[in-house]
């Protein structure tokens, strides 16, 4: 999570600085189109009727946003190429420079048929290069619509992929727990509002022999939840991801857009974000004056079946189930459920993101924009296409075509699928609005480790949750208009 956070930070100060960017030299991969256009006469002869009727006589360019996924694209121009006869190029952009090669390549005569944008300001900045996507066959297939990006009136962009976080828990121990006489729980699937999950933690923090006898040595259960450390390599878990609830029912309350936030905030929801880490602190084993020392380690704790519950994300899946980090838990013992807040429990989904949104260039020639939507809905229609995203590039694609042998192979993500599909509305990523994000996070964990610790109190911690929200927002407004 530590790459993804840091590329989820960096996009967040990229699109609040816009335009502005430096347009030096990107560092990029080398681009597959002129070996996808090379195919041979023959193929193209046998094509020929596939290449009219898929887009006529337009090419497309992709600008690619994610490194890791860079052979994956290569290999999907080229086959669709082969097949249709049609010019695919890809140009991978370097992680951490694709602002950078965005604006440069935008700039050419060819410019790329299909860019990234990570949020609505990123669509406001590119709204003049930004096809309206609603009447798509990649619009109609989008399973959530809230994973699109409106602006101005249109659709933007469409996610191409997602990640998704909640409470990772252990199902074996819940079952064993709810075995127990006077349970809080009769099945795991209870567990659905923040009162069911506050009660069954508290009753399990106090139950831990008896629920350690039930279990008969499978685990050696210590806390309910593992340790909410607050040192620089976990704190994002409670400064950005915990915070996002609070963020996201607030901005949902005052009509704005969830993912571009506003200036100003109330702290409407402070309350429910004080009493689930209150939870989180009471309800594990971790010393709380110790929570910054760098010393604990959640994924080891829940990993080798110490705790029941740990905040994280889907990326967590092959850490705890590689084999070979000696942890005890399983891929049958694990899974994922959202975390509570006590708003809107009913009907919570996961807390569902993506910093990665397909736009087409309004810009380009109609022919071009022709043979870009067709090649898309080829991706996310195809055995290949599928096969690629779900298995090569091992992302979530919120498509209804990624069923069956193409629905994510991780096991969160597909809990996630499943939620959306049951009709629960995911919880935007809010967080991606954060002004300033290290500086406002920095100040919040601080007071949030005092209030933790005891030296501090529950309003300096609202405080920097509220007035520094407005203070690093106007910073960064300036900071754009220089």
């Amino acid at each position: 999570m530590k790459k993804r956070q840091a590329m989820a930070l960096g996009m967040a100060a990229i699109m609040l600085t816009g335009c502005g960017a430096s347009s030096s030299a990107p560092a990029t991969t080398a681009a597959a189109g002129s070996s996808a256009a090379a195919s041979t006469e023959a193929a193209a002869e046998t094509t020929a009727a596939a290449k009219t009727e898929t887009s006529g006589s337009g090419k497309v360019y992709l600008l690619n946003f994610k490194p890791e996924t860079d052979e994956q694209w290569q290999e999907l121009a080229s086959t669709y190429n082969k097949q249709t006869g049609v010019e695919v190029n890809v140009l991978t952009a370097a992680d951490g420079q694709y602002n950078t090669t965005l604006q440069s390549e935008m700039a050419k005569t060819d410019a790329p048929t299909i860019f990234n944008i990570g949020n609505t300001s990123a669509a406001q900045t590119w709204d003049d290069y930004t096809y309206d996507l609603k009447d798509t066959d990649l619009y109609k297939h989008l399973t959530d619509k809230s994973l699109a990006v409106e602006y101005n009136g249109k659709v933007a962009a469409v996610a191409n992929c997602y990640e998704s976080y909640g409470i990772i828990y252990n199902k074996t121990i819940l079952d064993a727990y709810c075995g127990l006489p006077n349970a809080k729980a009769a099945s795991v699937e209870d567990i659905n509002s923040l009162d069911k999950l506050e009660a069954v933690a508290d009753d399990i923090n106090g139950r831990l022999d008896e629920l350690n006898k039930a279990l008969d040595g499978a685990f050696d259960v210590t806390e309910a939840f593992a340790s909410a450390g607050l040192d620089d390599g976990s704190s994002w878990r409670f400064s950005g991801h915990l915070a996002n609830m609070p963020l996201y029912y607030e901005f949902k309350d005052d009509g704005v857009d969830v993912t571009a936030g506003e200036a100003t905030i109330k702290g409407k929801y402070l309350d429910n974000y004080k009493r689930v880490w209150d939870m989180y602190v009471r309800d594990s084993a971790a010393d709380p004056k110790t929570l910054n020392s760098g010393a604990l380690n959640a994924e080891q704790e829940f990993g080798m079946g110490e705790a029941v519950f740990y905040q994280n994300g889907d990326w967590e899946w092959s850490a705890l189930t590689s084999g070979d980090n000696g942890y005890t838990v399983t891929e049958d013992d694990i899974d994922m459920m959202p975390i509570y807040f006590g708003v809107d429990d009913a009907n919570e989904g996961l807390c569902v993101g993506t910093e990665n949104h397909w736009a087409v260039n309004a810009k380009a020639p109609q022919e071009d924009i022709d043979a870009t939507l067709a090649f898309l809905n080829w991706v996310i229609t195809s055995d290949e296409g599928r096969d690629a995203i779900t298995n090569g590039m091992a992302l979530s694609a919120p498509f209804d075509t990624f069923e069956g042998e193409y629905a994510p192979t991780n096991k969160f993500a597909a809990t996630s699928a499943k939620l959306m599909k049951d009709g629960k509305t995911s919880v935007a990523w809010s967080f991606n609005a954060t002004p300033n994000v290290d500086d406002w996070r920095a100040d919040v964990v601080s007071a949030l480790t005092a209030y933790t610790d005891g030296s501090g109190n529950w309003d300096a911690v609202k405080t920097a949750f509220v007035d520094g929200w407005a203070s690093q927002w106007k910073l960064a407004e300036e900071a754009a208009k220089k």
